[in-house]
């Protein structure tokens, strides 16, 4: 007889380890010092979304869908079991099918018979599957906090409440929000491989309207969580009879209705339901599960109160930097151009909150005289609304610099000074006040179309990239000056900022930017890729792409660099013409029988450019007058004259005539003035040089006067004029359209 407790042979097989681990509805792996997974039983692979995974085995845990955010959680862990430890926790596992679950685990060490760890061994379960519901249930509450704490924008934060909630808690989810007097449905989600057929339930964006009567209508009128255990013993009225049909095709069993509330107002509902779709242990809900879907909807209800608030204050702040961005290009000829603007990606900053990353970048493409432009790209050190604010000021202080047609480094010298001028006053420890300017960086370039000619200054910025012949290169510059006001005081800002000149080649590209671009935020391995090699990065793709078209230049430069920008960034393309541009020039003597010949050359180049009569006539017109007023000032101009230095005694007056040469010192030639003309796609440009020094004013003529009214009639008949001074003199110029009004 045997005793009690004794075992036959047969059932002492089915007790092995081997078998009673195949048959245990809770999984357990084992892996090495090394994470490598050494065993898993069954249940295991039907956890973790791995069936038939005996290829999973010696690969790693990480690789067994555990997500990425949880990786340094699942690190620290071995770190700790291997120490001798036990831990206990919550992980995010995504199966191959796609679902996102919730896997309570627990690690021990797996130790030899000598006592040493040797490996891990790790027993996990899906939370709140379980008689550990209680225990379960804040440590979710505090991943599914996590979860949507870290979660800015509003359309992802819907997306990953419907990850949490579907299939784990739910086999249907809707979420529904208040958009004035209307419900409007945002999320529709579904356990996969199923959807609503069409014309049943309403879909996303629809407006949904509950009878009076309906669980839903009862949640959101009480404002309490409305549970329905199992529907086959409730009778609520339906939205539509096509809705209550398709209930009853897929077996609805039971449904939670939490309203989503936050700082006393009723932002929606979400709308969580079981039906016969899939085979779960429990096809209905209870009086605990109510209480935790409570619990989710409140995070839920603030995640998305906080996403709305996030995006509104970023909408504000992005559009109070654009609209100090110009809104749209000028069409200039000779020139392509394409302009991106990015702010950085949210960020969390210590003690500060979430920063929107609105920052002090901008570009600028400003008209100049004849034709010529104005490149600007800068960079204001900080972010925020102060640096925004910052860019906008200096911004439009460079248009109006500009307008001088001064040299870039001349434009440089006088931003220097206005960065100065705009610094907010702060107080030393003595109580006085200091003055300390924004850093900023900035280049400013002024192209020439008809010469190919670039000039520009640089104020510590990163300079432009030169794409021409399949090469991308960074532009040669030799002087690179300090950033705008942080030069020593003492030392005057010409002494800084040294114009350069350069010759583009036809149809070469530049690209300017601002540090964003090759600035990025620490890889996941935690690496910081240094300067030169993003650079490099962006040079070799941006190579590839030197003659295509400037927009497809902007797109490739945008993404040509991995990783997510860690500062706003701004991006100018321009491209040369790879045809030369039409223009005429000559010299003549500063004489009045001059200005017939120098109209008879515009009327000349004008009929040969096909400029429509009325135009050309007007035009020809206003060269005389700029003309004649030339003249007319050369004439009555003072002549610089040199003097003779001769070593040795004096000579008497008589014999200084027969030293040899000195005619030539002494006689200086009649003065000259340049007529330049150019056409562009809609317009002509005159422009007339001559060494005086004396820019030219709109003078008020008396009704006696014989003179005093050239440069009125020019200004009120051309479209655009104004002066410049140059090296030798000054330049005259005006502009008259030869399309349109």
């Amino acid at each position: 007889m045997k005793h009690w407790g004794d075992l036959s042979q047969e059932a002492a097989d089915h007790l092995a380890a081997g078998s009673v681990l195949d048959h245990a509805e809770m999984a357990v792996v084992v892996t090495d010092r090394f994470s490598n997974v050494l065993y898993w039983n069954p249940f295991a692979e039907k956890l973790f979304g791995r069936e038939g995974g005996s290829s999973a085995r010696e690969s790693s845990t990480l690789s067994q869908g555990i997500l990425e955010r949880d990786h340094p959680l699942a690190v620290e862990l071995a770190k700790h079991v291997l120490k001798g430890g036990v831990w206990e926790g919550t992980f995010d596992v995504r199966r191959d099918d796609g679902t996102i679950v919730y896997v309570r685990a627990q690690a021990v060490p797996l130790r030899h018979a000598s006592g040493a760890v040797t490996g891990i061994v790790i027993t996990a379960r899906e939370a709140l599957r379980s008689n550990e519901r209680e225990k379960d249930r804040f440590g979710l509450l505090e991943r599914i906090g996590e979860r949507l704490a870290g979660s800015l924008y509003f359309e992802e934060t819907l997306k990953r409440v419907a990850e949490m909630l579907v299939p784990q808690f739910a086999d249907h989810c809707f979420i529904e929000l208040a958009e004035g007097d209307r419900l409007i449905r945002r999320v529709s989600q579904h356990v996969q491989g199923w959807t609503p057929p069409s014309g049943t339930w309403k879909p996303v964006g629809a407006e949904i309207v509950y009878p009076q009567g309906h669980y839903a209508a009862i949640a959101l009128r009480r404002q309490e969580t409305i549970l329905v255990e199992n529907f086959s013993d409730s009778r609520y009225p339906s939205p539509g009879e096509d809705a209550a049909r398709l209930c009853g095709e897929i077996g609805m069993t039971s449904a939670i209705v939490a309203p989503l509330l936050v700082r006393g107002e009723t932002l929606g509902l979400m709308y969580l339901g079981l039906s016969n779709l899939t085979d779960r242990r429990s096809p209905h809900y209870d009086a605990f599960d109510r209480d935790f879907v409570g619990a989710i909807a409140t995070r839920v209800a603030l995640a998305i109160d906080n996403a709305l608030l996030f995006e509104e204050e970023r909408h504000t702040a992005e559009s109070f930097q654009k609209h100090l961005l110009p809104r749209a290009l000028p069409q200039l000829d000779g020139l392509q151009i394409a302009v991106r603007y990015y702010p950085a990606a949210p960020l969390a900053s210590h003690g500060q909150g979430i920063q929107t990353q609105v920052g002090g970048d901008w570009y600028d493409v400003i008209p100049l005289s004849a034709g010529r432009v104005g490149i600007v790209i800068g960079d204001v050190e900080g972010r925020g609304a102060k640096a925004a604010a910052i860019m906008g000021q200096l911004r439009a202080a460079l248009r109006a610099f500009a307008q001088d047609d001064k040299s870039p480094a001349d434009i440089l010298a006088r931003l220097d000074e206005w960065t100065r001028i705009i610094a907010t006053p702060e107080h030393d420890d003595a109580g006085g006040e200091v003055n300390i300017p924004p850093i900023v960086t900035c280049q400013y370039l002024v192209y020439d179309a008809w010469s190919r000619q670039l000039s520009f200054a640089n104020a510590g910025h990163a300079p432009p990239l030169l794409l021409v012949d399949g090469q991308c290169v960074e532009l040669d510059i030799e002087e690179v000056g300090q950033p705008l006001g942080v030069h020593a005081k003492g030392l005057h800002a010409d002494l800084v900022y040294k114009e350069e000149t350069r010759t583009l080649p036809p149809g070469a590209a530049l690209l300017l930017y601002t540090d964003g671009l090759v600035d990025r935020r620490p890889g996941r391995d935690g690496r910081m890729p240094s300067d030169a090699e993003t650079l490099g990065v962006l040079c070799e793709k941006l190579a590839m792409m030197s003659d295509a078209e400037v927009e497809r230049i902007a797109d490739a430069a945008t993404v040509a660099v991995p990783g997510e920008i860690d500062d706003d960034m701004a991006i100018l393309v321009v491209r040369s013409s790879d045809v030369d541009l039409d223009m005429e020039e000559r010299t003549f003597p500063a004489q009045p029988i001059m200005v017939s010949e120098a109209r008879r050359m515009a009327a000349e180049a004008f009929s040969g450019w096909n400029v429509p009569e009325e135009r050309a006539e007007l035009a020809c017109l206003l060269v005389s007058e700029v003309v004649t007023n030339v003249v007319l000032h050369a004439a009555s101009a003072g002549v610089p004259r040199r003097e003779l230095s001769i070593d040795g005694p004096p000579l008497p007056f008589e014999e200084t005539w027969d030293i040899p040469g000195f005619e030539e010192e002494v006689v200086v030639s009649d003065k000259e003035f340049t007529l330049r003309l150019r056409r562009g796609d809609e317009s002509v440009w005159v422009e007339v040089f001559d060494q005086d020094l004396r820019l030219p004013r709109i003078r008020s003529a008396g009704e006696n006067d014989e003179g005093g009214r050239g440069l009125y009639l020019v200004d009120q008949l051309a479209r655009r004029w104004g002066s410049r001074p140059t090296r030798e003199g000054k330049a005259v110029w005006f502009e008259i359209p030869t399309r349109g009004r």
